[in-house]
């Protein structure tokens, strides 16, 4: 029962990648990819959920925590959501294409 809910745990822990300029430059000179993660999400989780999703090798984990920034909705000011990222460092070999060109 534990290997279930830690698979639907796992399914859940990325969000989406976290597409940049400076993650494009991350993952041709490093081998790096960029995800969107839940904030409550560990780096063990993150490798976890990237080695079962994309079938690949993680070597490293390092997250960042976002602050939200503060936006103008009409007169009154409101504040995004915080959130967090994570850079994934693949095992040489090893790679992800988001977009499926050939």
């Amino acid at each position: 029962m534990s290997t279930q809910l830690n698979k639907e745990r796992l399914m859940t822990v990325l969000v989406g990648p976290h597409v940049s300029e400076k993650t494009a430059t991350l993952g041709e000179k490093n081998n790096q990819i960029c995800f969107r993660v839940r904030r409550d999400s560990t780096k063990k989780e993150i490798a976890q959920a990237v080695e079962m999703m994309f079938e690949v090798k993680v070597d490293a984990v390092t997250t960042a925590n976002v602050r939200g920034k503060a936006k103008r909705f009409g007169q009154t000011m409101g504040r995004r959501a915080n959130w967090k990222k994570a850079y994934v460092t693949l095992a040489e070999g090893h790679d992800i294409d988001f977009l499926g060109a050939e």
